[in-house]
């Protein structure tokens, strides 16, 4: 298609309610992945949950990406600006009750319930609102667009999602260096209140014009679904075997902070994990381009040997320069193997419910949030002190167990 068309096509082929939900999600990402840039360490030097941040961090992230599917049922039921507006509203409260923890007039509400049982809960809560967005801001790209441009409109939406988690980390470290680190989760917290307000002045329900029909959700049909997804041993087995991959990305959030500053000495820890975003947005076309005729499989195992990789030259660089090197590595590996993840999905799943078993292919990425967690606990306190270099070995032999199995897992099982 030439460019004029293509410009043609985006300036006419989209609702006005397709750019507001874009913008609404663009400005809601920097509130996201800057509050998540630090949360780590705003937990363990902060507020003093030293031994359980990396866990506490992956309950929250866990619950981001495992939820959404109940989160349908709400958005189906009141609809796409009640729910919206209801994130908004949840992630203004949530993120503010965060930050409470690490503040000193906020000491008095914490030592009343118990320090980890407070930021428990409100981790919780600001992962229910945190849920909601994505059904939202999914559904509004897929109903404004007509079928011809429904994968530029989603193209435009995965792009906007890539440049919030490159631009939010930024800004948290400004506002880390210039007020404190938990005036990030204010910061979060007032521009959720924004996103609040424009939900309310702009954003309108939006008008179906794709030509789909969807099926209504309902709490039973929602359960339903997942008794029929994880009774399928073979398809769960999967699932957990790819979860490995995304036990190695969420330590640029749970570890790569902590190895940034106490043993790189490098306090800006926020722009190192920013470099995995960039190269995505640099990299993805020209590598979507280039694998596109390799099968699934191959695709995803040099994904994962890239990302394996990355973390050996971390962990044998030991400096500044190796840890970026590392993470544009782990970045190649993620867009070799993120586009046809959801084709190997869709090979997976029974004849005439493609769209019931897609629907639950981010569990891997809730699994393996929790997952790294607790791993990056275990790694920080065993080894940071003597042996940081032994931190990233380990990580990368998930990589290489996940690797071998998922090649004897396409051998065997799915054969």
């Amino acid at each position: 298609m030439a460019l004029a068309d293509r410009i043609h096509q985006i300036k006419t082929g989209f609702s006005s309610t397709f750019w507001v939900a874009n913008t609404l999600e663009l400005f809601e990402r920097f509130a996201f992945y800057g509050s998540k840039a630090v949360l780590v360490k705003f937990l363990a030097d902060k507020v003093g949950l030293t031994a359980d941040a990396g866990s506490l961090a992956g309950l929250f992230t866990g619950l981001i990406f495992f939820l959404p599917a109940l989160a349908g049922v709400f958005v189906d039921k009141y609809g796409f600006r009640k729910t919206l507006a209801a994130c908004f509203l949840i992630f203004c409260v949530g993120y503010f009750s965060i930050g409470l923890a690490g503040m000193e007039y906020g000491q008095g509400i914490v030592e009343v319930v118990g320090k980890k049982n407070y930021v428990i809960a409100v981790l919780v809560l600001t992962a229910i609102g945190g849920s909601l967005i994505k059904p939202c801001i999914v559904g509004t790209v897929a109903k404004t667009s007509t079928p011809d441009i429904k994968a530029l409109g989603f193209s435009i939406y995965y792009t906007l999602v890539n440049i919030g988690g490159a631009i939010g980390p930024i800004i948290a470290l400004n506002v880390r260096q210039d007020f404190g680190i938990e005036y990030v989760l204010v910061m979060s917290s007032i521009t959720s209140l924004l996103l609040l307000i424009g939900t309310l002045i702009f954003y309108r329900e939006p008008v179906d014009v794709s030509g789909e029909t969807t099926e209504q959700k309902t709490f039973v049909k929602v359960f339903r679904d997942m008794f029929m997804v994880f009774k399928n041993v073979k398809f769960i087995s999967f699932l957990v075997i790819f979860s490995g991959f995304w036990i190695m990305f969420w330590q640029i959030y749970f570890l790569l902070p902590f190895y940034a500053t106490d043993v790189l000495h490098y306090e800006k820890f926020e722009i190192l994990e920013t470099v995995d975003a960039w190269t995505i947005i640099l990299i993805t076309i020209p590598i979507t381009t280039m694998v596109m005729r390799w099968k699934p499989i191959i695709a995803m195992i040099v994904g994962f040997v890239f990302a394996t990789v990355s973390w050996i030259v971390m962990g044998a660089g030991g400096t500044v320069t190796a840890a970026i090197i590392a993470m544009a590595m782990f970045a190649i590996g993620e867009s070799t193997q993120s586009p046809r993840f959801y084709e190997y999905v869709s090979m997976l799943a029974p004849k005439g419910q493609t769209g019931i078993f897609m629907g639950f292919a981010f569990l891997p990425i809730a699994i393996g949030s929790y997952t790294a967690g607790l791993l990056a606990d275990w790694l920080r306190l065993t080894y940071m002190n003597n042996n940081p270099a032994m931190m990233w070995y380990i990580v990368s032999a998930v990589g290489i167990t996940s690797t071998i199995l998922m090649i004897v897992y396409n051998k065997l099982v799915l054969k």
